[in-house]
């Protein structure tokens, strides 16, 4: 069955079962997405590259004549329905546990940045986005907010606004540090194409994979672990790691805003003389940021002249130093990567997304795909033997990042 007949059937079940009504509504379909680099960069202010997913959220919604907002996750049963009138959310960060504080959120950062909700609507979910590394929360931010923006009738000209409100949401109502990574490469991911984001004029390019490039599949190994939200995470700490050491450089006259300023060798040399002794693993965090801005060019090139083989090679070396330098990732993130590792035809394989708990990806040319499933089949439950029955192999095709699917409802 199609993914998408699939999640129809999904939310149709649903609405009937909650008594919803979404018979000749619309659906919204939003993606997950693969980094291919900078991970960490976005708030360290590199450039960023990657590809939105075919792991989806699908929102199936109808107006209602009732000024409330009702919603419903298949994901997420035991919370039951959300209800709310558009306005009258709780204050932010004092929803914890339950889904239901990102479409808060989403009310309440569209309303503070002047945009009048008024209407109501029905809404049932459903998603197949692993739970940590393919960027969930930001799938799901990003959904209800263009959701709740057409349903009111309203438009955003520019797309890196909604960008802004996404990350919003997350940041100053959730309380999830969280960067913007993830909605650039969701909201503006196109089929078959990669998305380069310049943070300096906050522009996007889109890059074609180059001709001649090898048959190859983005694969996603979720470990069947489930990462607290970011707020809980080694992720927080290494975001104030990074502010922190950027910070003193300024402050020592090194004349740095971030650690993406750190592009000459002399000056990541001096900046080290003047803090490693001190402080060893900040200078292990730049150390990180620093050799992968340098790889990250050499893969944009190797990726627009088609050699894959090379993106791979430089996807594995980030992870290396994502696990060694910044020391971000996780056990069962780095047992997937290790068995990946071992199989001929893997090109790449490195953790995906804030650490510790999650998915890992890889690149691995098409005909290696079903010898890797086997390799982590085999070996991962004997290495992670509480991850048994609840770990995935995600083989994933290059999507749209958004689209609306219209007459499915009926």
């Amino acid at each position: 069955m199609q993914p998408d007949t699939q999640a129809v059937e999904k939310l149709k079940a649903l609405a009937a079962e909650r008594g919803m009504d979404i018979r000749g509504g619309r659906i919204r379909r939003t993606s997950s997405r693969f980094c291919l680099g900078v991970e960490h960069g976005d708030y360290n202010g590199t450039e960023l590259f990657g590809v939105g997913t075919d792991r989806f959220i699908w929102l199936a919604y109808k107006p209602s004549a009732r000024p409330a907002v009702r919603l419903v996750s298949a994901n997420f049963p035991g919370d039951g329905v959300i209800e709310f009138t558009p306005g009258k959310v709780p204050e932010p960060k004092t929803v914890r546990d339950s889904w239901a504080r990102f479409p808060y959120g989403a009310d309440y950062i569209l309303r503070r940045e002047g945009f009048a909700l008024k209407k109501g609507f029905d809404a049932v979910l459903y998603g197949n986005i692993p739970g940590g590394g393919m960027s969930r929360s930001a799938s799901l931010t990003l959904n209800l907010i263009l959701t709740m923006l057409e349903v009111n009738g309203l438009e955003v000209a520019d797309r890196m606004k909604i960008v802004d409100m996404a990350q919003a949401v997350e940041n100053d109502y959730i309380g999830s540090p969280c960067g913007k990574l993830d909605q650039i490469m969701i909201l503006f991911a196109r089929e078959g194409m990669g998305t380069h984001y310049r943070p300096a004029t906050r522009s996007i390019d889109y890059v074609p994979l180059g001709k001649g490039a090898a048959d190859f599949r983005i694969v996603g190994l979720d470990t069947g672990t489930e990462r607290p939200g970011l707020e809980k995470s080694t992720y927080k700490v290494r975001r104030a790691e990074c502010e922190q050491l950027a910070g003193m450089a300024a402050k020592a006259g090194f004349g740095i805003a971030c650690l993406a300023d750190v592009r000459e060798q002399d000056l990541y040399d001096r900046i080290v003389a003047k803090f490693g002794a001190a402080h060893p693993d900040l200078c292990d965090r730049l150390a990180y940021i620093f050799g992968a801005q340098r790889r990250f060019y050499a893969m944009l090139d190797a990726w627009k002249a088609g050699a894959i083989e090379t993106v791979g090679k430089i996807f594995r070396e980030d992870g290396i130093g994502l696990r060694d330098q910044y020391r971000i990732s996780g056990p069962e993130l780095e047992s997937m990567c290790d068995i990946a590792r071992t199989v001929p035809g893997v090109l790449g394989e490195r953790m995906l997304g804030g650490g510790d708990k999650g998915a890992s990806g890889a690149l691995v040319r098409a005909d290696a795909v079903d010898a890797m499933k086997a390799a982590v089949d085999t070996a991962y439950p004997r290495s992670r033997p509480a991850c048994a029955g609840k770990y995935a192999v995600h083989v994933c095709k290059v999507v749209d990042g958004v689209a609306e699917l219209d007459g499915l409802l009926g």
